[in-house]
């Protein structure tokens, strides 16, 4: 019974989070999967990464409903993502745990650096615009922006196999992309994220159930309260200013990086 809580609060938590930073909670499940229970990297992975495309069904439906997510562009970078998703789930099933919780902490401690650093570029693209978005959201508020699309869906094909690697989403990646080389504000990053994150996701997770890599019984727990915390996370990011979006996300990713390198 007391399992079954805690793997519901983690739930809850896990999606609350990644719904605020469009990261789908996967690097909070993945390190708690690694610490509290004796699983191989492949299961950690897989199951962590099926909780996710309920976590981020549930932020996308909220974020919907808030119309900030940019359905043309997330359509597009999924699609990108999908090939890549696949190719991570057959690499994570030969990884070593050892090299896969140092490859996920010092990446994840690279990006946290990176968002830290730059988090004043957010409105600067830093490669020529070729697209241009303009949409009002549900509270009235224009957004316009340009970016380059080539750009966003090549780096897309790279965060669909980090995705499935890792089980973490590929928001870490996605969010920061998005906002300081594509000049997405931060909340439309963070859902038009959550939507990439849902077709994605669903894609790795079913190449993941090929290969037996999906632990049912955390699943289901894990998944109910990822269900109710994506939900809280899509109304507390809508209240909260951008820059506060993109420094959570950083002190979020250092303390995981770092667990996650002592775990190996």
């Amino acid at each position: 019974m007391i399992e079954i809580v805690v793997l519901l609060l983690v739930g809850v938590l896990s999606s609350l989070c990644g719904a605020v930073v469009g990261l789908g909670g996967g690097f909070i499940i993945v390190p708690f999967l690694a610490f509290a229970y004796d699983m191989p990297v492949s299961e950690i992975v897989g199951t962590s990464l099926a909780v996710l495309v309920f976590g981020s069904l549930s932020s996308t439906i909220a974020y919907v409903k808030q119309r900030r997510i940019d359905m043309k562009s997330g359509t597009l970078f999924a699609v990108a993502m999908i090939p890549g998703s696949v190719l991570g789930a057959f690499t994570a099933n030969i990884v070593s745990n050892r090299g896969f919780f140092v490859a996920l902490g010092v990446f994840l401690l690279c990006m946290a650096l990176f968002l830290l650093k730059k988090p004043q570029k957010s409105q600067n693209s830093l490669l020529k615009p070729t697209v241009t978005r303009a949409f009002s959201d549900a509270s009235g508020t224009t957004h316009t922006y340009s970016f380059n699309l080539k750009a966003g869906v090549s780096i897309a094909l790279v965060v669909g196999f980090i995705s499935s690697f890792f089980g973490i989403g590929g928001g870490s990646v996605m969010v920061p992309t998005m906002v300081m080389l594509l000049s997405f504000p931060a909340h439309i990053a963070a859902a038009t994220s959550s939507l990439s994150i849902l077709i994605s996701a669903t894609s790795g997770s079913i190449a993941h159930l090929a290969l037996g890599h999906i632990d049912f019984m955390k699943l289901l727990w894990l998944a109910a309260g990822s269900l109710i915390g994506s939900q809280l996370g899509a109304r507390i990011a809508s209240k909260l200013p951008g820059g506060v979006i993109l420094r959570f996300l950083s002190i979020a990713l250092i303390f995981v990086a770092i667990r996650l390198m002592f775990k190996s």
